[in-house]
């Protein structure tokens, strides 16, 4: 390598593959970020470019020093936040964050916030009785909500967790549907379930629901209802009009936990019907109590395809 140029130097071939990503993408990315050329040979990271540019790539790679000396898994949002961080003189709080994993799956994957958004929901959770989170797919809302809740059940925080989302169809019929109401609203519920598969074995699910540790159910189901010493998730929460949306924020008891998701954008209600989701954000804002967490398309944490879609999205609505 000819030019400016410096090296770091990696503890293993695992701390190498980590950061290099695939087809060593998350160098190709930093690359793109900082204007430098970074290139892997063996346990060493070769950066070009000119001597600002070099310098930033070097902070970047500093500042993701807590993942790849413990050989984690890195991806390209966790390359781009720790640029981020840098931008904002966030170091330390990104530091924090990834020193801190919230559980591990079933399959033994460690599950941490990837994002200073996703970070700040997750301690808005922690610190609040009620908490908001509105943002696009694929953000992690549902998730990290599912993730903490299995978390407060395991350490006695709560005595079941209540999974519950409208039974509004996008583009179907209920009544058309197969089978009896259970059945034709399981679909409408079928990501709750898959978040908590991660963390609690498939066979236990059920008999979990049937002592009522766990409830899985349409938002209907709540009308009338206290729910005390539990740890409330209100999914899809864009699809409820304001009525339904008073009635499931009213039912919150006590030693309860209520997080409440959704994606304003993304409404399957019928036309000029407000969302219940826009409207308890414009009265409740102010409320002691509770917190608010707005996710970006730059929090999407799906494959990278889901991020340029969702911009793809916001740029032709804003046409």
């Amino acid at each position: 390598m000819t030019g400016t140029w410096k090296t770091v130097e990696l503890p293993s071939s695992e701390s190498a593959i980590a950061l290099s990503g695939k087809q060593e993408e998350n160098l190709k990315l930093l690359g793109n970020l900082t204007g430098a050329t970074l290139v892997l040979r063996g346990q060493e990271v070769l950066i070009s470019g000119t001597t600002s540019q070099i310098d930033r790539a070097i902070e970047v790679v500093r500042t993701l020093e807590g993942l790849w000396q413990d050989a984690k898994p890195i991806n390209q949002v966790d390359i781009r936040t720790a640029y981020q961080a840098l931008n904002v003189g966030r170091t330390e709080q990104l530091k924090n964050m990834h020193s801190n994993s919230l559980a591990k799956t079933r399959k033994g994957e460690e599950i941490r916030a990837k994002t200073m958004a996703q970070w700040k929901y997750v301690q808005a959770i922690r610190s609040h009785d009620m908490t908001f989170c509105i943002g696009p797919a694929g953000t992690g809302k549902t998730f990290l909500a599912a993730v903490l809740a299995v978390q407060a059940l395991q350490s006695d925080e709560c005595e079941k967790i209540i999974l519950t989302r409208p039974a509004v169809e996008a583009g179907e019929k209920l009544g058309f549907l197969p089978g009896d109401l259970q059945q034709k609203v399981n679909p409408f519920l079928r990501p709750l379930y898959d978040a908590l598969y991660e963390f609690i074995d498939a066979e236990r699910i059920p008999i979990l629901m049937e002592k009522g540790t766990i409830e899985v159910a349409p938002l209907a189901y709540m009308r009338g209802r206290t729910l005390s010493n539990a740890f409330v998730i209100v999914d899809e929460a864009q699809n409820t009009t304001p009525a339904q949306m008073k009635m499931v924020l009213t039912r919150l008891g006590y030693k309860s936990r209520m997080v409440v998701t959704g994606d304003v954008t993304q409404t399957d209600l019928p036309p000029n019907q407000m969302s219940g989701l826009a409207v308890a954000e414009r009265i409740l804002r102010s409320v002691d109590g509770i917190a608010f967490c707005h996710l970006t398309k730059s929090d999407v944490v799906r494959h990278p395809l889901v991020e340029r879609i969702v911009a793809a999205y916001e740029q032709y609505d804003g046409q």
